[in-house]
């Protein structure tokens, strides 16, 4: 497995109970709908995937290695694997299209030649080859959308999670940006679209975890990946 939630709990400071004995496990290559409420749990998944918070109780293990134990040094190495897709994008406003997906790769000191090689396939797996140098304030909400899943990918990570990537889009760009996530789900990372829309995941028959309260309320496993439904 790729990632396993036991029984994880996490309780904020002001006594929030944000997750309630949360278990669920993902595979490698899977595609899953993180479903739920605005308040429901959903961003703290991903904050607890990233390290950036730990469990009140519980164990999360993600490539067989429990996270929680981890000291601060390792956890470059643990965020290269989970690309994380911002609701609110979080791009660099003074920096291009380009280097805003290149930024990771610098980071981590990757050879220039490869920085530019691997943004510019990036760019075109998102249809950006042609924005390459515009600054985010020229972009449409689709275009940064797509950006931000591009710089997501840079590192190659083995999971991408996509918090409401299709919240503030109309139904045409959100469409698009699913069918992004799709197509790099087809080339082999796991992914995990955190949405509240119902539509999106009636019409695509993927798992479907559903969280309310922060409690584990839905678990379907409607098809393998081989039985993907036709995109749009």
């Amino acid at each position: 497995m790729l990632v396993i939630f036991e029984d994880v709990s996490h309780k904020f400071n002001n006594g929030t109970l944000a997750l309630n004995r949360l278990s669920f496990k993902l595979s490698p290559g899977e595609f899953l709908f993180l479903q739920g409420k605005s308040g429901a749990g959903k961003t703290t998944v991903a904050r607890l995937l990233l390290r950036e918070l730990i469990p009140t109780s519980g164990q999360i293990l993600i490539d067989g290695e429990d996270i929680t134990r981890l000291k601060s040094s390792q956890l470059p190495h643990l965020r290269r694997k989970i690309g994380v897709v911002f609701q609110d994008f979080k791009l660099l406003l003074d920096r291009t299209v380009f280097e805003n997906v290149a930024v990771s790769l610098e980071i981590i000191h990757l050879d220039r030649n490869l920085i530019r090689e691997r943004v510019i396939d990036l760019l075109r797996l998102a249809g950006l080859e042609d924005k390459k140098d515009f600054f985010p304030k020229q972009l449409s909400g689709g275009e940064l959308q797509r950006v931000a899943i591009a710089r997501a990918l840079a590192p190659q990570p083995k999971l991408i999670f996509a918090d409401e990537p299709t919240g503030n889009l109309d139904t045409e760009t959100s469409w698009q940006i699913i069918q992004l996530l799709q197509d790099i789900n087809d080339q082999g990372t796991a992914v995990i679209v955190a949405t509240h829309d119902p539509q999106i995941i009636a019409k695509l028959n993927y798992r479907t975890i559903e969280l309310e309260h922060g409690c584990l309320v839905k678990d379907t496993q409607l098809k393998s990946k081989k039985s993907k439904s036709t995109k749009k």
